[in-house]
């Protein structure tokens, strides 16, 4: 049985990580090599690392903070933000990535994900979507959530995935940051149209919400969170032995001291 994967993201901002509600009232939270470390060492199944702002204001990502992070884990880590060409795949590969996020990149130039995926292969491209309920219909939103393309959420997952995106991550605008748990209906929608790995990301706000979603949504391959790791509210080796003791599969607990 394939086992479930607790992932924590690092937002990216000014070279500090940051959190906010609703992708909104960002706040500092600490450095993002502090907590790189501190997860590969926590029994985290894999990072991802957001530069946030890369595609609002139209430039690279800080590639040089990505690389000293890339150095000081021992887990796969999936990076994203300004992700605009084959080239910036390349150049974030160089770095220490082993998967590359596009969103905001995609949408502008949807050929990127296909030409991606023949160059590096499907497991390498990661399609994440920030989508939002807008007049009854999910939307796909660009520019970490400042944009509404007027995009079909749901179907805009299915192109990217018959594309060549190996994985998707889907967030939601609705519940980010809520804490009252991830978006169920949204998730469902998006497993019911593809058959690649699915990252629920949004809304986590205690272990019970993980249980919740890998019981509800037996296709839903791993679940992602931020505020709640990084403030400690929920220990990801306390969660993994919760999920276990639910019968939920979940890699070895190994916790590096």
């Amino acid at each position: 049985m394939i086992t479930k994967r607790i992932i924590p993201c690092l937002d990216v901002k000014n070279g500090r990580v940051v959190k906010g509600v609703n992708f909104l009232g960002l706040a500092d939270v600490s450095s993002p090599v502090k907590l790189a470390r501190f997860y590969s060492g926590c029994g985290a199944d894999e990072l991802v690392f957001y530069d946030i702002t890369a595609s609002a204001e139209e430039r690279a990502l800080f590639t040089d903070i990505l690389t000293e992070v890339a150095s000081t884990i021992f887990i796969p880590l999936t990076v994203g933000g300004g992700i605009n060409t084959v080239d910036d795949f390349d150049r974030v590969l160089k770095c220490g990535a082993d998967k590359v996020s596009v969103n905001s990149g995609a949408l502008r130039d949807p050929s990127l994900i296909s030409a991606a995926a023949r160059r590096y292969g499907d497991q390498c491209v990661v399609l994440s979507v920030d989508a939002k309920r807008v007049d009854g219909q999910y939307r796909v939103f660009a520019k970490g959530g400042r944009e509404d393309t007027g995009l079909d959420a749901i179907e805009w997952v299915r192109r990217g995935v018959a594309s060549g995106a190996g994985e998707v991550v889907l967030n939601s605008i609705d519940t980010d940051g809520v804490k009252n748990g991830f978006d169920l209906e949204l998730l469902a929608a998006v497993c019911a149209v593809v058959d690649v790995p699915v990252v629920a990301s949004g809304g986590a706000g205690c272990a019970e919400h993980f249980r919740t979603l890998f019981q509800t949504l037996p296709k839903v391959d791993a679940g992602l969170a931020a505020s709640i790791f990084h403030f400690g509210e929920v220990a990801i080796l306390d969660l993994k032995r919760e999920l276990a003791e639910a019968g939920i599969p979940v890699r070895e607990v190994r916790a590096v001291r």
